[in-house]
């Protein structure tokens, strides 16, 4: 009994004890745990929010610790390391029996290990993964291409969207930008010059069907040809099956501007006809457009989707006389406009540049038929009282979602009173309602389109207060919206997986080529672009549009490119690695592109690009696309090694450029080269192309300014460009992070809505029309780097005609450009000293002096010394007996070449032209050993096409006769 109380004393007073203890320990625990997450750094990231611990949880009786921290945390990638460190450091801090607990560790309502991507994870999380798929044909499919895409995008349907645009703000009754206008651009443009000239061609390239809710063509011409509208250009042929009116209504167009609620696709009629086999006797429809001018125009059909329409309804493309065939499935996608490809078009009326459609097909159904929309076209939506004045393209989506035909409640959702709210929301709507009723989407009605993934391009705000430091990039997903699920069930972590991939590629691939880049969080927030679109969707914040250092990557061209490339690579990896299939990445495009000409044949050669950070996107063939005699493109021969030959028909003049392939896709072009074979020719020129910059402005960044001074040099960007607002006018860098006009960055909007005309890599086709037109010589082109490489010798040549265009070292572009590198001063050197004529324009010849290796060069080869920059509002030289004017201001016929060089004569070579003011324009020298014909300004920049061939034809009689 005595034992038995002295127990129960001993129970009494250790339990409080114990109980004390305990609570004593959870305070310590607590208190580690919040040191560890205040002091923790997220690997190879910058985060603007700390870390810190929200909660802790002790279950005893299940021996479990639950540590939770708030969502900062969540913002970094989780990898399967990650992971196991953290539990590894949190099971360190825990004191005995603690550390034998089971620990979950949890942010943002997810333990940890949930969030690692599938990509990474041993064992795949199947709700993130599709488990179904589409297998029939693709929205549209180009039949035309020569290789085969195995191991790619093909059939695979993207949604993919550029920020903002230009906006109706209903409050004030006036057309804004939705973002700052600074560093000579604004985010509503800025975006679009990334997603237009080269991520959509990467994705297309690669195979796949691209929609993006705003338009993308940056072109203002638009030309329509609808059954409703005039019978001279929409033309009805029957032979077998007979045309008739459809039930449903269908697209017409008026004059004058749209306005709210107001759908153009419910304004008129379309046709349709049987199908048939037949390959004689067939009926066709015919939209042949009067073209107010020569240029690449979009091609968009529209047809109407019927229980019995087909999928393989066939439309021809005549584009300068070329033929490309597309397919598209009218199973889907009835209603609006559906992109099938952008070719150039002549002026005028022709049966050479129309669209036609026909009802051969193997299926048994239908084909129908509505308007065909070619080119960009102007604002046509009006809001208040007024359009917007700009480019389709420039402006939001909710007013292209209009013009689409989209159901107001895609497009207005607000119905009309708050446009900026519209226009964030609509890009999803859009993607939503065409996606509707696919495998992919299969719980919404809309267009059947198996759009599986959506991508929004945007940038961001942020400075760096040093003005030095990047910024860099951040991705956004919403999981925590519909019970976390998508509309096919998937889960929506499916779309974490693919903003991880997207961030931790952009950081690793923009480190590996640039040498610094910023990770920033992957945010998992309510944002309308990743909370609605019902499919796996990220939004990707490149980088910081307030922020110089950024955004002087950002405007370089290269950058641009290497962008793209990267996030192409990441869609690639992830809809390849939803659906278990292999993937390769498309090639680089060739380089070294040159021709040399045996008698009637030429001889095409090129060299493979390597890219060290891709081992599967080595070529394995090439295609060569040719012009011939003034047509258009063709689409193209799929050849296997290096080189090619092909046997000239005379005196006609032919066009070259070659794409790399595998079976990932395609790459970009070369530069276009040219070739020409007259039998009566005596003499052969040869043509380099040494013009490849691609460049920024120029940069001001000292310890009082920063920004891109365009009045000194604009830059040049890869084709046309909708990337500018206007010049900066604040370079005040001690004003960062503003957006007044007093801030730094802070710019004009002379330049906006203006496609400005940018490097199409195809001067060496100005030449040679112009050398062709004087019917006495062969020729044949090539690359400078054949040229300093000695893949091309010139020995042999009568004439060299370099292109240098805007060729030059301007210090700060990505990528090194110099007008005359040490290996071309060689060749050129040797060349001359055997006698070999030579012609040379170019911008900066002199401007690109740098050293005395350059100068002597310039003074003993080419007989000038550098007098200086030739700057004036008057574009006028004078010379050669008679005035020609030049493009010397920004505008979107050509580019331009807003400097000039003056270059003054070292004698016995004399003054051959004159800018207005008397200053030396171009220098010639006549001595016994060869001749030279230098011009300090691009030669292809001569605006007048019969003054080119003028000017051409008494440049080779000075140098050849």
């Amino acid at each position: 009994m005595k034992r038995l109380t002295i127990i129960m004393i001993l129970i009494a007073v250790l339990c409080p004890y114990h109980g004390w203890a305990q609570k004593e320990n959870t305070t310590g625990i607590k208190d580690k745990l919040e040191n560890y997450f205040k002091n923790y750094k997220p690997e190879g990231a910058q985060f603007s929010r700390a870390a810190h611990l929200t909660d802790l949880q002790i279950d005893d009786e299940s021996e479990t610790i639950t540590v939770t921290a708030n969502d900062a945390f969540a913002e970094q990638s989780f990898t399967p390391q990650v992971v196991e460190n953290i539990y590894s450091k949190i099971k360190q801090l825990l004191p005995s029996p603690y550390a034998s607990y089971y620990l979950k560790v949890e942010t943002h309502q997810y333990e940890i290990q949930e969030l690692v991507p599938n990509r990474l994870k041993k064992h795949k999380d199947d709700s993130r993964i599709w488990s179904t798929d589409y297998q029939g044909e693709p929205w549209v499919r180009n039949v035309n291409i020569p290789y085969d895409i195995k191991e790619g995008l093909q059939g695979r349907h993207l949604s993919l969207w550029a920020s903002h645009g230009r906006y109706f703000d209903n409050k004030t009754g006036l057309w804004k930008w939705q973002r700052p206008k600074l560093f000579g651009t604004t985010e509503d443009l800025f975006t679009q010059t990334i997603v237009v000239p080269y991520l959509i061609p990467m994705l297309e390239h690669a195979g796949a069907v691209v929609f993006t809710p705003r338009e993308r063509v940056w072109q203002k011409e638009e030309v329509i040809v609808d059954n409703d509208g005039s019978k001279r250009n929409y033309i009805e042929a029957t032979s077998h099956g007979k045309w008739r009116t459809t039930d449903i209504p269908g697209f017409a167009c008026h004059d004058s501007a749209y306005i709210d609620n107001e759908n153009p696709f419910e304004a008129g009629t379309a046709r349709m006809v049987k199908t048939t086999n037949s390959k004689s006797r067939y009926s066709l429809a015919s939209y042949q457009p009067d073209f107010p001018k020569t240029g690449r125009y979009a091609v968009y059909v529209s047809y109407q989707t019927l229980d019995n329409s087909i999928d393989n309804a066939e439309y021809t493309i005549w584009h300068k006389g070329e033929r490309t065939v597309f397919h598209v499935n009218q199973k889907m996608g009835g209603g609006t406009w559906v992109y099938l490809g952008t070719f150039e078009f002549d002026k005028g009326y022709s049966e050479f540049n129309r669209v036609t459609l026909t009802n051969q097909s193997d299926r048994n159904g239908v084909v129908t038929t509505d308007a065909v929309r070619f080119g960009g076209g102007m604002g046509n939506i009006k809001r208040g009282e007024t359009v917007s004045g700009l480019p389709r393209a420039i402006e939001g989506a909710r007013y292209y979602a209009q013009w689409a035909g989209m159901p107001y409640t895609v497009y207005s959702g607000r119905e009309g009173t708050d446009d900026y709210a519209d226009d964030i929301n609509v890009r999803s709507n859009m993607t939503n309602y065409l996606a509707g009723g696919s495998p992919f989407v299969p719980n919404s009605e809309g267009l059947g389109v198996p759009i599986e993934l959506a991508l929004a391009v945007h940038s961001d705000a942020g400075f760096a207060k040093d003005g030095e430091g990047l910024i860099g990039s951040l991705s956004v997903i919403t999981s925590n919206f519909n019970d976390g699920k998508l509309n096919a069930g998937l889960s929506r972590l499916a779309s974490r997986d693919f903003a991880d991939a997207l961030l931790t590629n952009v950081t690793n691939e923009l480190q590996y080529k640039y040498g610094r880049w910023n990770r920033r969080e992957l945010y998992d927030r309510n944002y309308s672009e990743s909370r609605v679109p019902a499919v796996p969707c990220a939004i990707l914040e490149t980088l910081s549009h307030q922020n110089f250092p950024d955004m002087r990557y950002g405007q370089d061209p290269n950058f641009k490119f290497t962008l793209a490339r990267i996030i192409y690579k990441t869609i690639l990896r992830y809809v390849s690695e939803q659906h278990n299939l292999a993937c390769t990445v498309t090639p680089l495009a060739p380089d070294h592109f040159h021709i040399e000409l045996s008698k009637n044949k030429a001889h095409l050669s090129w060299e493979e690009v390597k890219d060290p950070q891709e081992p599967s996107a080595s070529p394995t063939g090439y295609i060569i696309f040719t012009s011939e005699g003034g047509a258009d493109f063709d689409n193209g021969v799929l050849v296997k090694g290096k080189s090619h030959e092909i046997e000239l028909e005379p005196n006609i003049l032919y066009h070259f450029k070659v794409a790399a392939v595998n079976k990932g896709g395609r790459s970009f072009p070369t530069e276009v080269l040219s070739a020409y074979y007259t039998p009566s020719a005596k003499k052969t020129v040869m043509i380099v192309n040494g013009f490849h910059r691609l460049s920024s402005p120029a940069v001001l960044n000292n310890s009082r300014e920063q920004g891109f001074n365009m009045d000194d040099d604009p830059g040049i960007t890869y084709g046309a460009t909708a990337g500018w607002v206007g010049m900066q006018r604040c370079f005040n860098r001690d004003q960062a992070g503003g957006e007044t006009m007093n801030d730094l960055g802070w710019s004009s909007e002379e330049l906006a809505g203006m496609f400005i005309a940018g490097n199409d890599f195809n001067y060496v086709t100005t030449h040679a029309k112009a050398i062709a037109s004087a019917n006495e010589y062969n020729f044949v082109s090539a690359s400078s780097k054949a040229v300093e490489t000695g893949k091309v010798k010139l020995k042999g040549y009568d004439l060299v005609d370099l292109v240098l265009g805007l060729e030059r070292n301007d210090g700060h572009s990505l990528v090194y450009y110099k007008s005359f590198v040490p290996a071309m001063r060689k060749v050129l050197q040797n060349y001359t000293h055997k006698g070999g004529a030579l012609l040379v324009s170019g911008a900066y010849i002199g401007t690109d002096i740098a050293g005395s290796e350059d100068e002597q060069f310039v003074a003993q080869t080419l007989k000038c010394t550098y007098g200086g920059q030739y700057r004036s509002e008057s574009n006028q030289v004078n010379g050669m007996g008679t005035q020609i004017y030049y493009y010397n201001r920004l505008n979107e016929e050509h580019y331009a070449a807003t400097s000039a060089d003056i270059l003054r004569p070292m004698a016995p070579a004399f003054t051959v032209m004159q800018y207005a003011d008397g200053q030396d324009a171009a220098v010639a020298y006549k001595g016994k050993d060869y001749r030279s014909f230098v011009m300090g300004f691009p030669f292809e920049c001569i605006k007048d096409e019969q003054k080119q061939r003028s000017i051409m034809r008494g440049i080779l009689n000075f140098l050849l006769k």
